[in-house]
């Protein structure tokens, strides 16, 4: 080498396992810096927030409520007369003179009807006084000559027998000719007509139909369990084909069952004045004796795959709802009967109940003030 050439220093560069050992030991460093960090904010007593839970909706509570209900019985039967009666004439063989009265005529007792001719009666019973007039006569001269001898005993119980037995001839007339006028046996309604002036009646036949003082009743059809429930004097709300309604109470119950629908019959009596006829057929409501019942909001109920629930909001102020199963009975109005599944004392989601699952948090929404109601639920987002 030249003196006049600068000198090149060689470095030599350090071993590979010396670089790696060093690398290895910064991040051990580095690790060491980090957990040192975490030593200083625990040590520092830093308390982690607890996670908060968005409310999936809010809602409105109610507590189930006591009350007492007058249960109601359902039934349907037709409108039909209280009794009917059926008034013909008593007379057969004379025509039908005058018709005073149709269909529904409202006639009072004693009232006449209808009246036959009595021309031809009164020409009989001429006949038969004239043959009681001259029966009586003998009968006289028999007892008369009876004593003497120029009659035997045997002529004389003969005339009297003649005798009276026109004098009954002639009273069965006069009563006939009475049976002339067909009248009312009481207050009622003309239901029926068949009577036709100028026709010849014969005894028995039917004139006229009339419903007894006008008076209607329901006639029900229940089954044996129904039955026992019904007792009389409870009322009956009828609804009527015509949408209009009628008022009834049950005067009494069938004692036996019809063998071949095994259904009863109620007997209610439907008050004056009413737009009921004869021959309608009405769904009636009986009211039962009042019983005690737990009531909920029909808002509370939620049905699910063919099962009944309500949300019940959980006693631990976590705001979560739990769902139980129920059972529920009558409904009255907006309100629901719970037989089984809820307390008195529990806390029931109504606005909002369907939206919810087991666990969810909600958000429960103040009373109004003024009208002591919750707002509507809203979904919250």
């Amino acid at each position: 080498m030249n003196a006049s050439e600068p000198s090149i220093v060689q470095v030599k560069s350090p071993p590979r396992r010396k670089v790696i050992a060093i690398v290895v030991a910064i991040a051990f460093a580095a690790a060491a810096v980090g957990a040192g960090v975490i030593m200083t904010v625990k040590s520092g007593k830093a308390e982690a927030k607890p996670v908060q839970t968005t409310p999936a909706l809010t809602v409105t509570i109610a507590r189930p409520t006591q009350v007492s209900w007058a249960e109601t019985l359902n039934a349907s039967g037709a409108v039909a007369p209280w009794q009917e009666a059926i008034i013909g004439s008593q007379i057969g063989g004379y025509q039908l003179d005058q018709v005073r009265v149709n269909v529904g005529d409202h006639v009072k007792k004693g009232q006449i009807l209808a009246r036959l001719n009595p021309d031809l009666l009164r020409a009989e019973e001429a006949q038969l006084v004239a043959a009681y007039e001259q029966a009586e006569a003998n009968a006289k001269r028999a007892i008369s000559l009876q004593g003497s001898g120029g009659i035997s005993d045997q002529d004389v119980l003969q005339s009297t027998t003649l005798a009276k037995t026109a004098r009954a001839q002639l009273a069965f007339k006069q009563l006939q000719l009475r049976y002339t006028d067909v009248i009312a046996a009481d207050d009622g309604v003309i239901s029926a007509r068949s009577a036709t002036p100028g026709s010849v009646v014969s005894t028995g036949q039917e004139l006229f139909r009339m419903i007894l003082k006008g008076r209607l009743e329901w006639r029900g059809e229940v089954t044996a369990e129904q039955l026992t429930r019904i007792a009389a004097s409870q009322q009956v709300a009828l609804a009527l084909p015509d949408g209009g309604t009628a008022s009834a109470v049950v005067r009494q119950t069938a004692p036996s069952l019809d063998s071949a629908s095994r259904l009863g019959m109620v007997y209610a009596d439907i008050a004056d004045g009413q737009a009921v006829r004869a021959g309608m057929y009405a769904n009636g409501s009986i009211a039962l004796k009042p019983t005690p019942a737990l009531v909920v909001s029909a808002q509370s109920i939620v049905i699910r795959d063919g099962h009944s629930y309500v949300l019940k909001l959980r006693s631990d102020g976590s705001n979560k709802v739990e769902r139980l199963a129920v059972v529920t009975g009558r409904r009255q109005g907006t309100d629901i009967e719970i037989v089984k599944g809820v307390a008195q004392a529990d806390e029931v989601v109504v606005l909002g109940a369907g939206f919810l699952n087991e666990g969810d948090t909600v958000r429960v929404a103040s009373t109004d003030a003024n009208t002591g109601t919750a707002p509507a639920a809203k979904e919250t987002k």
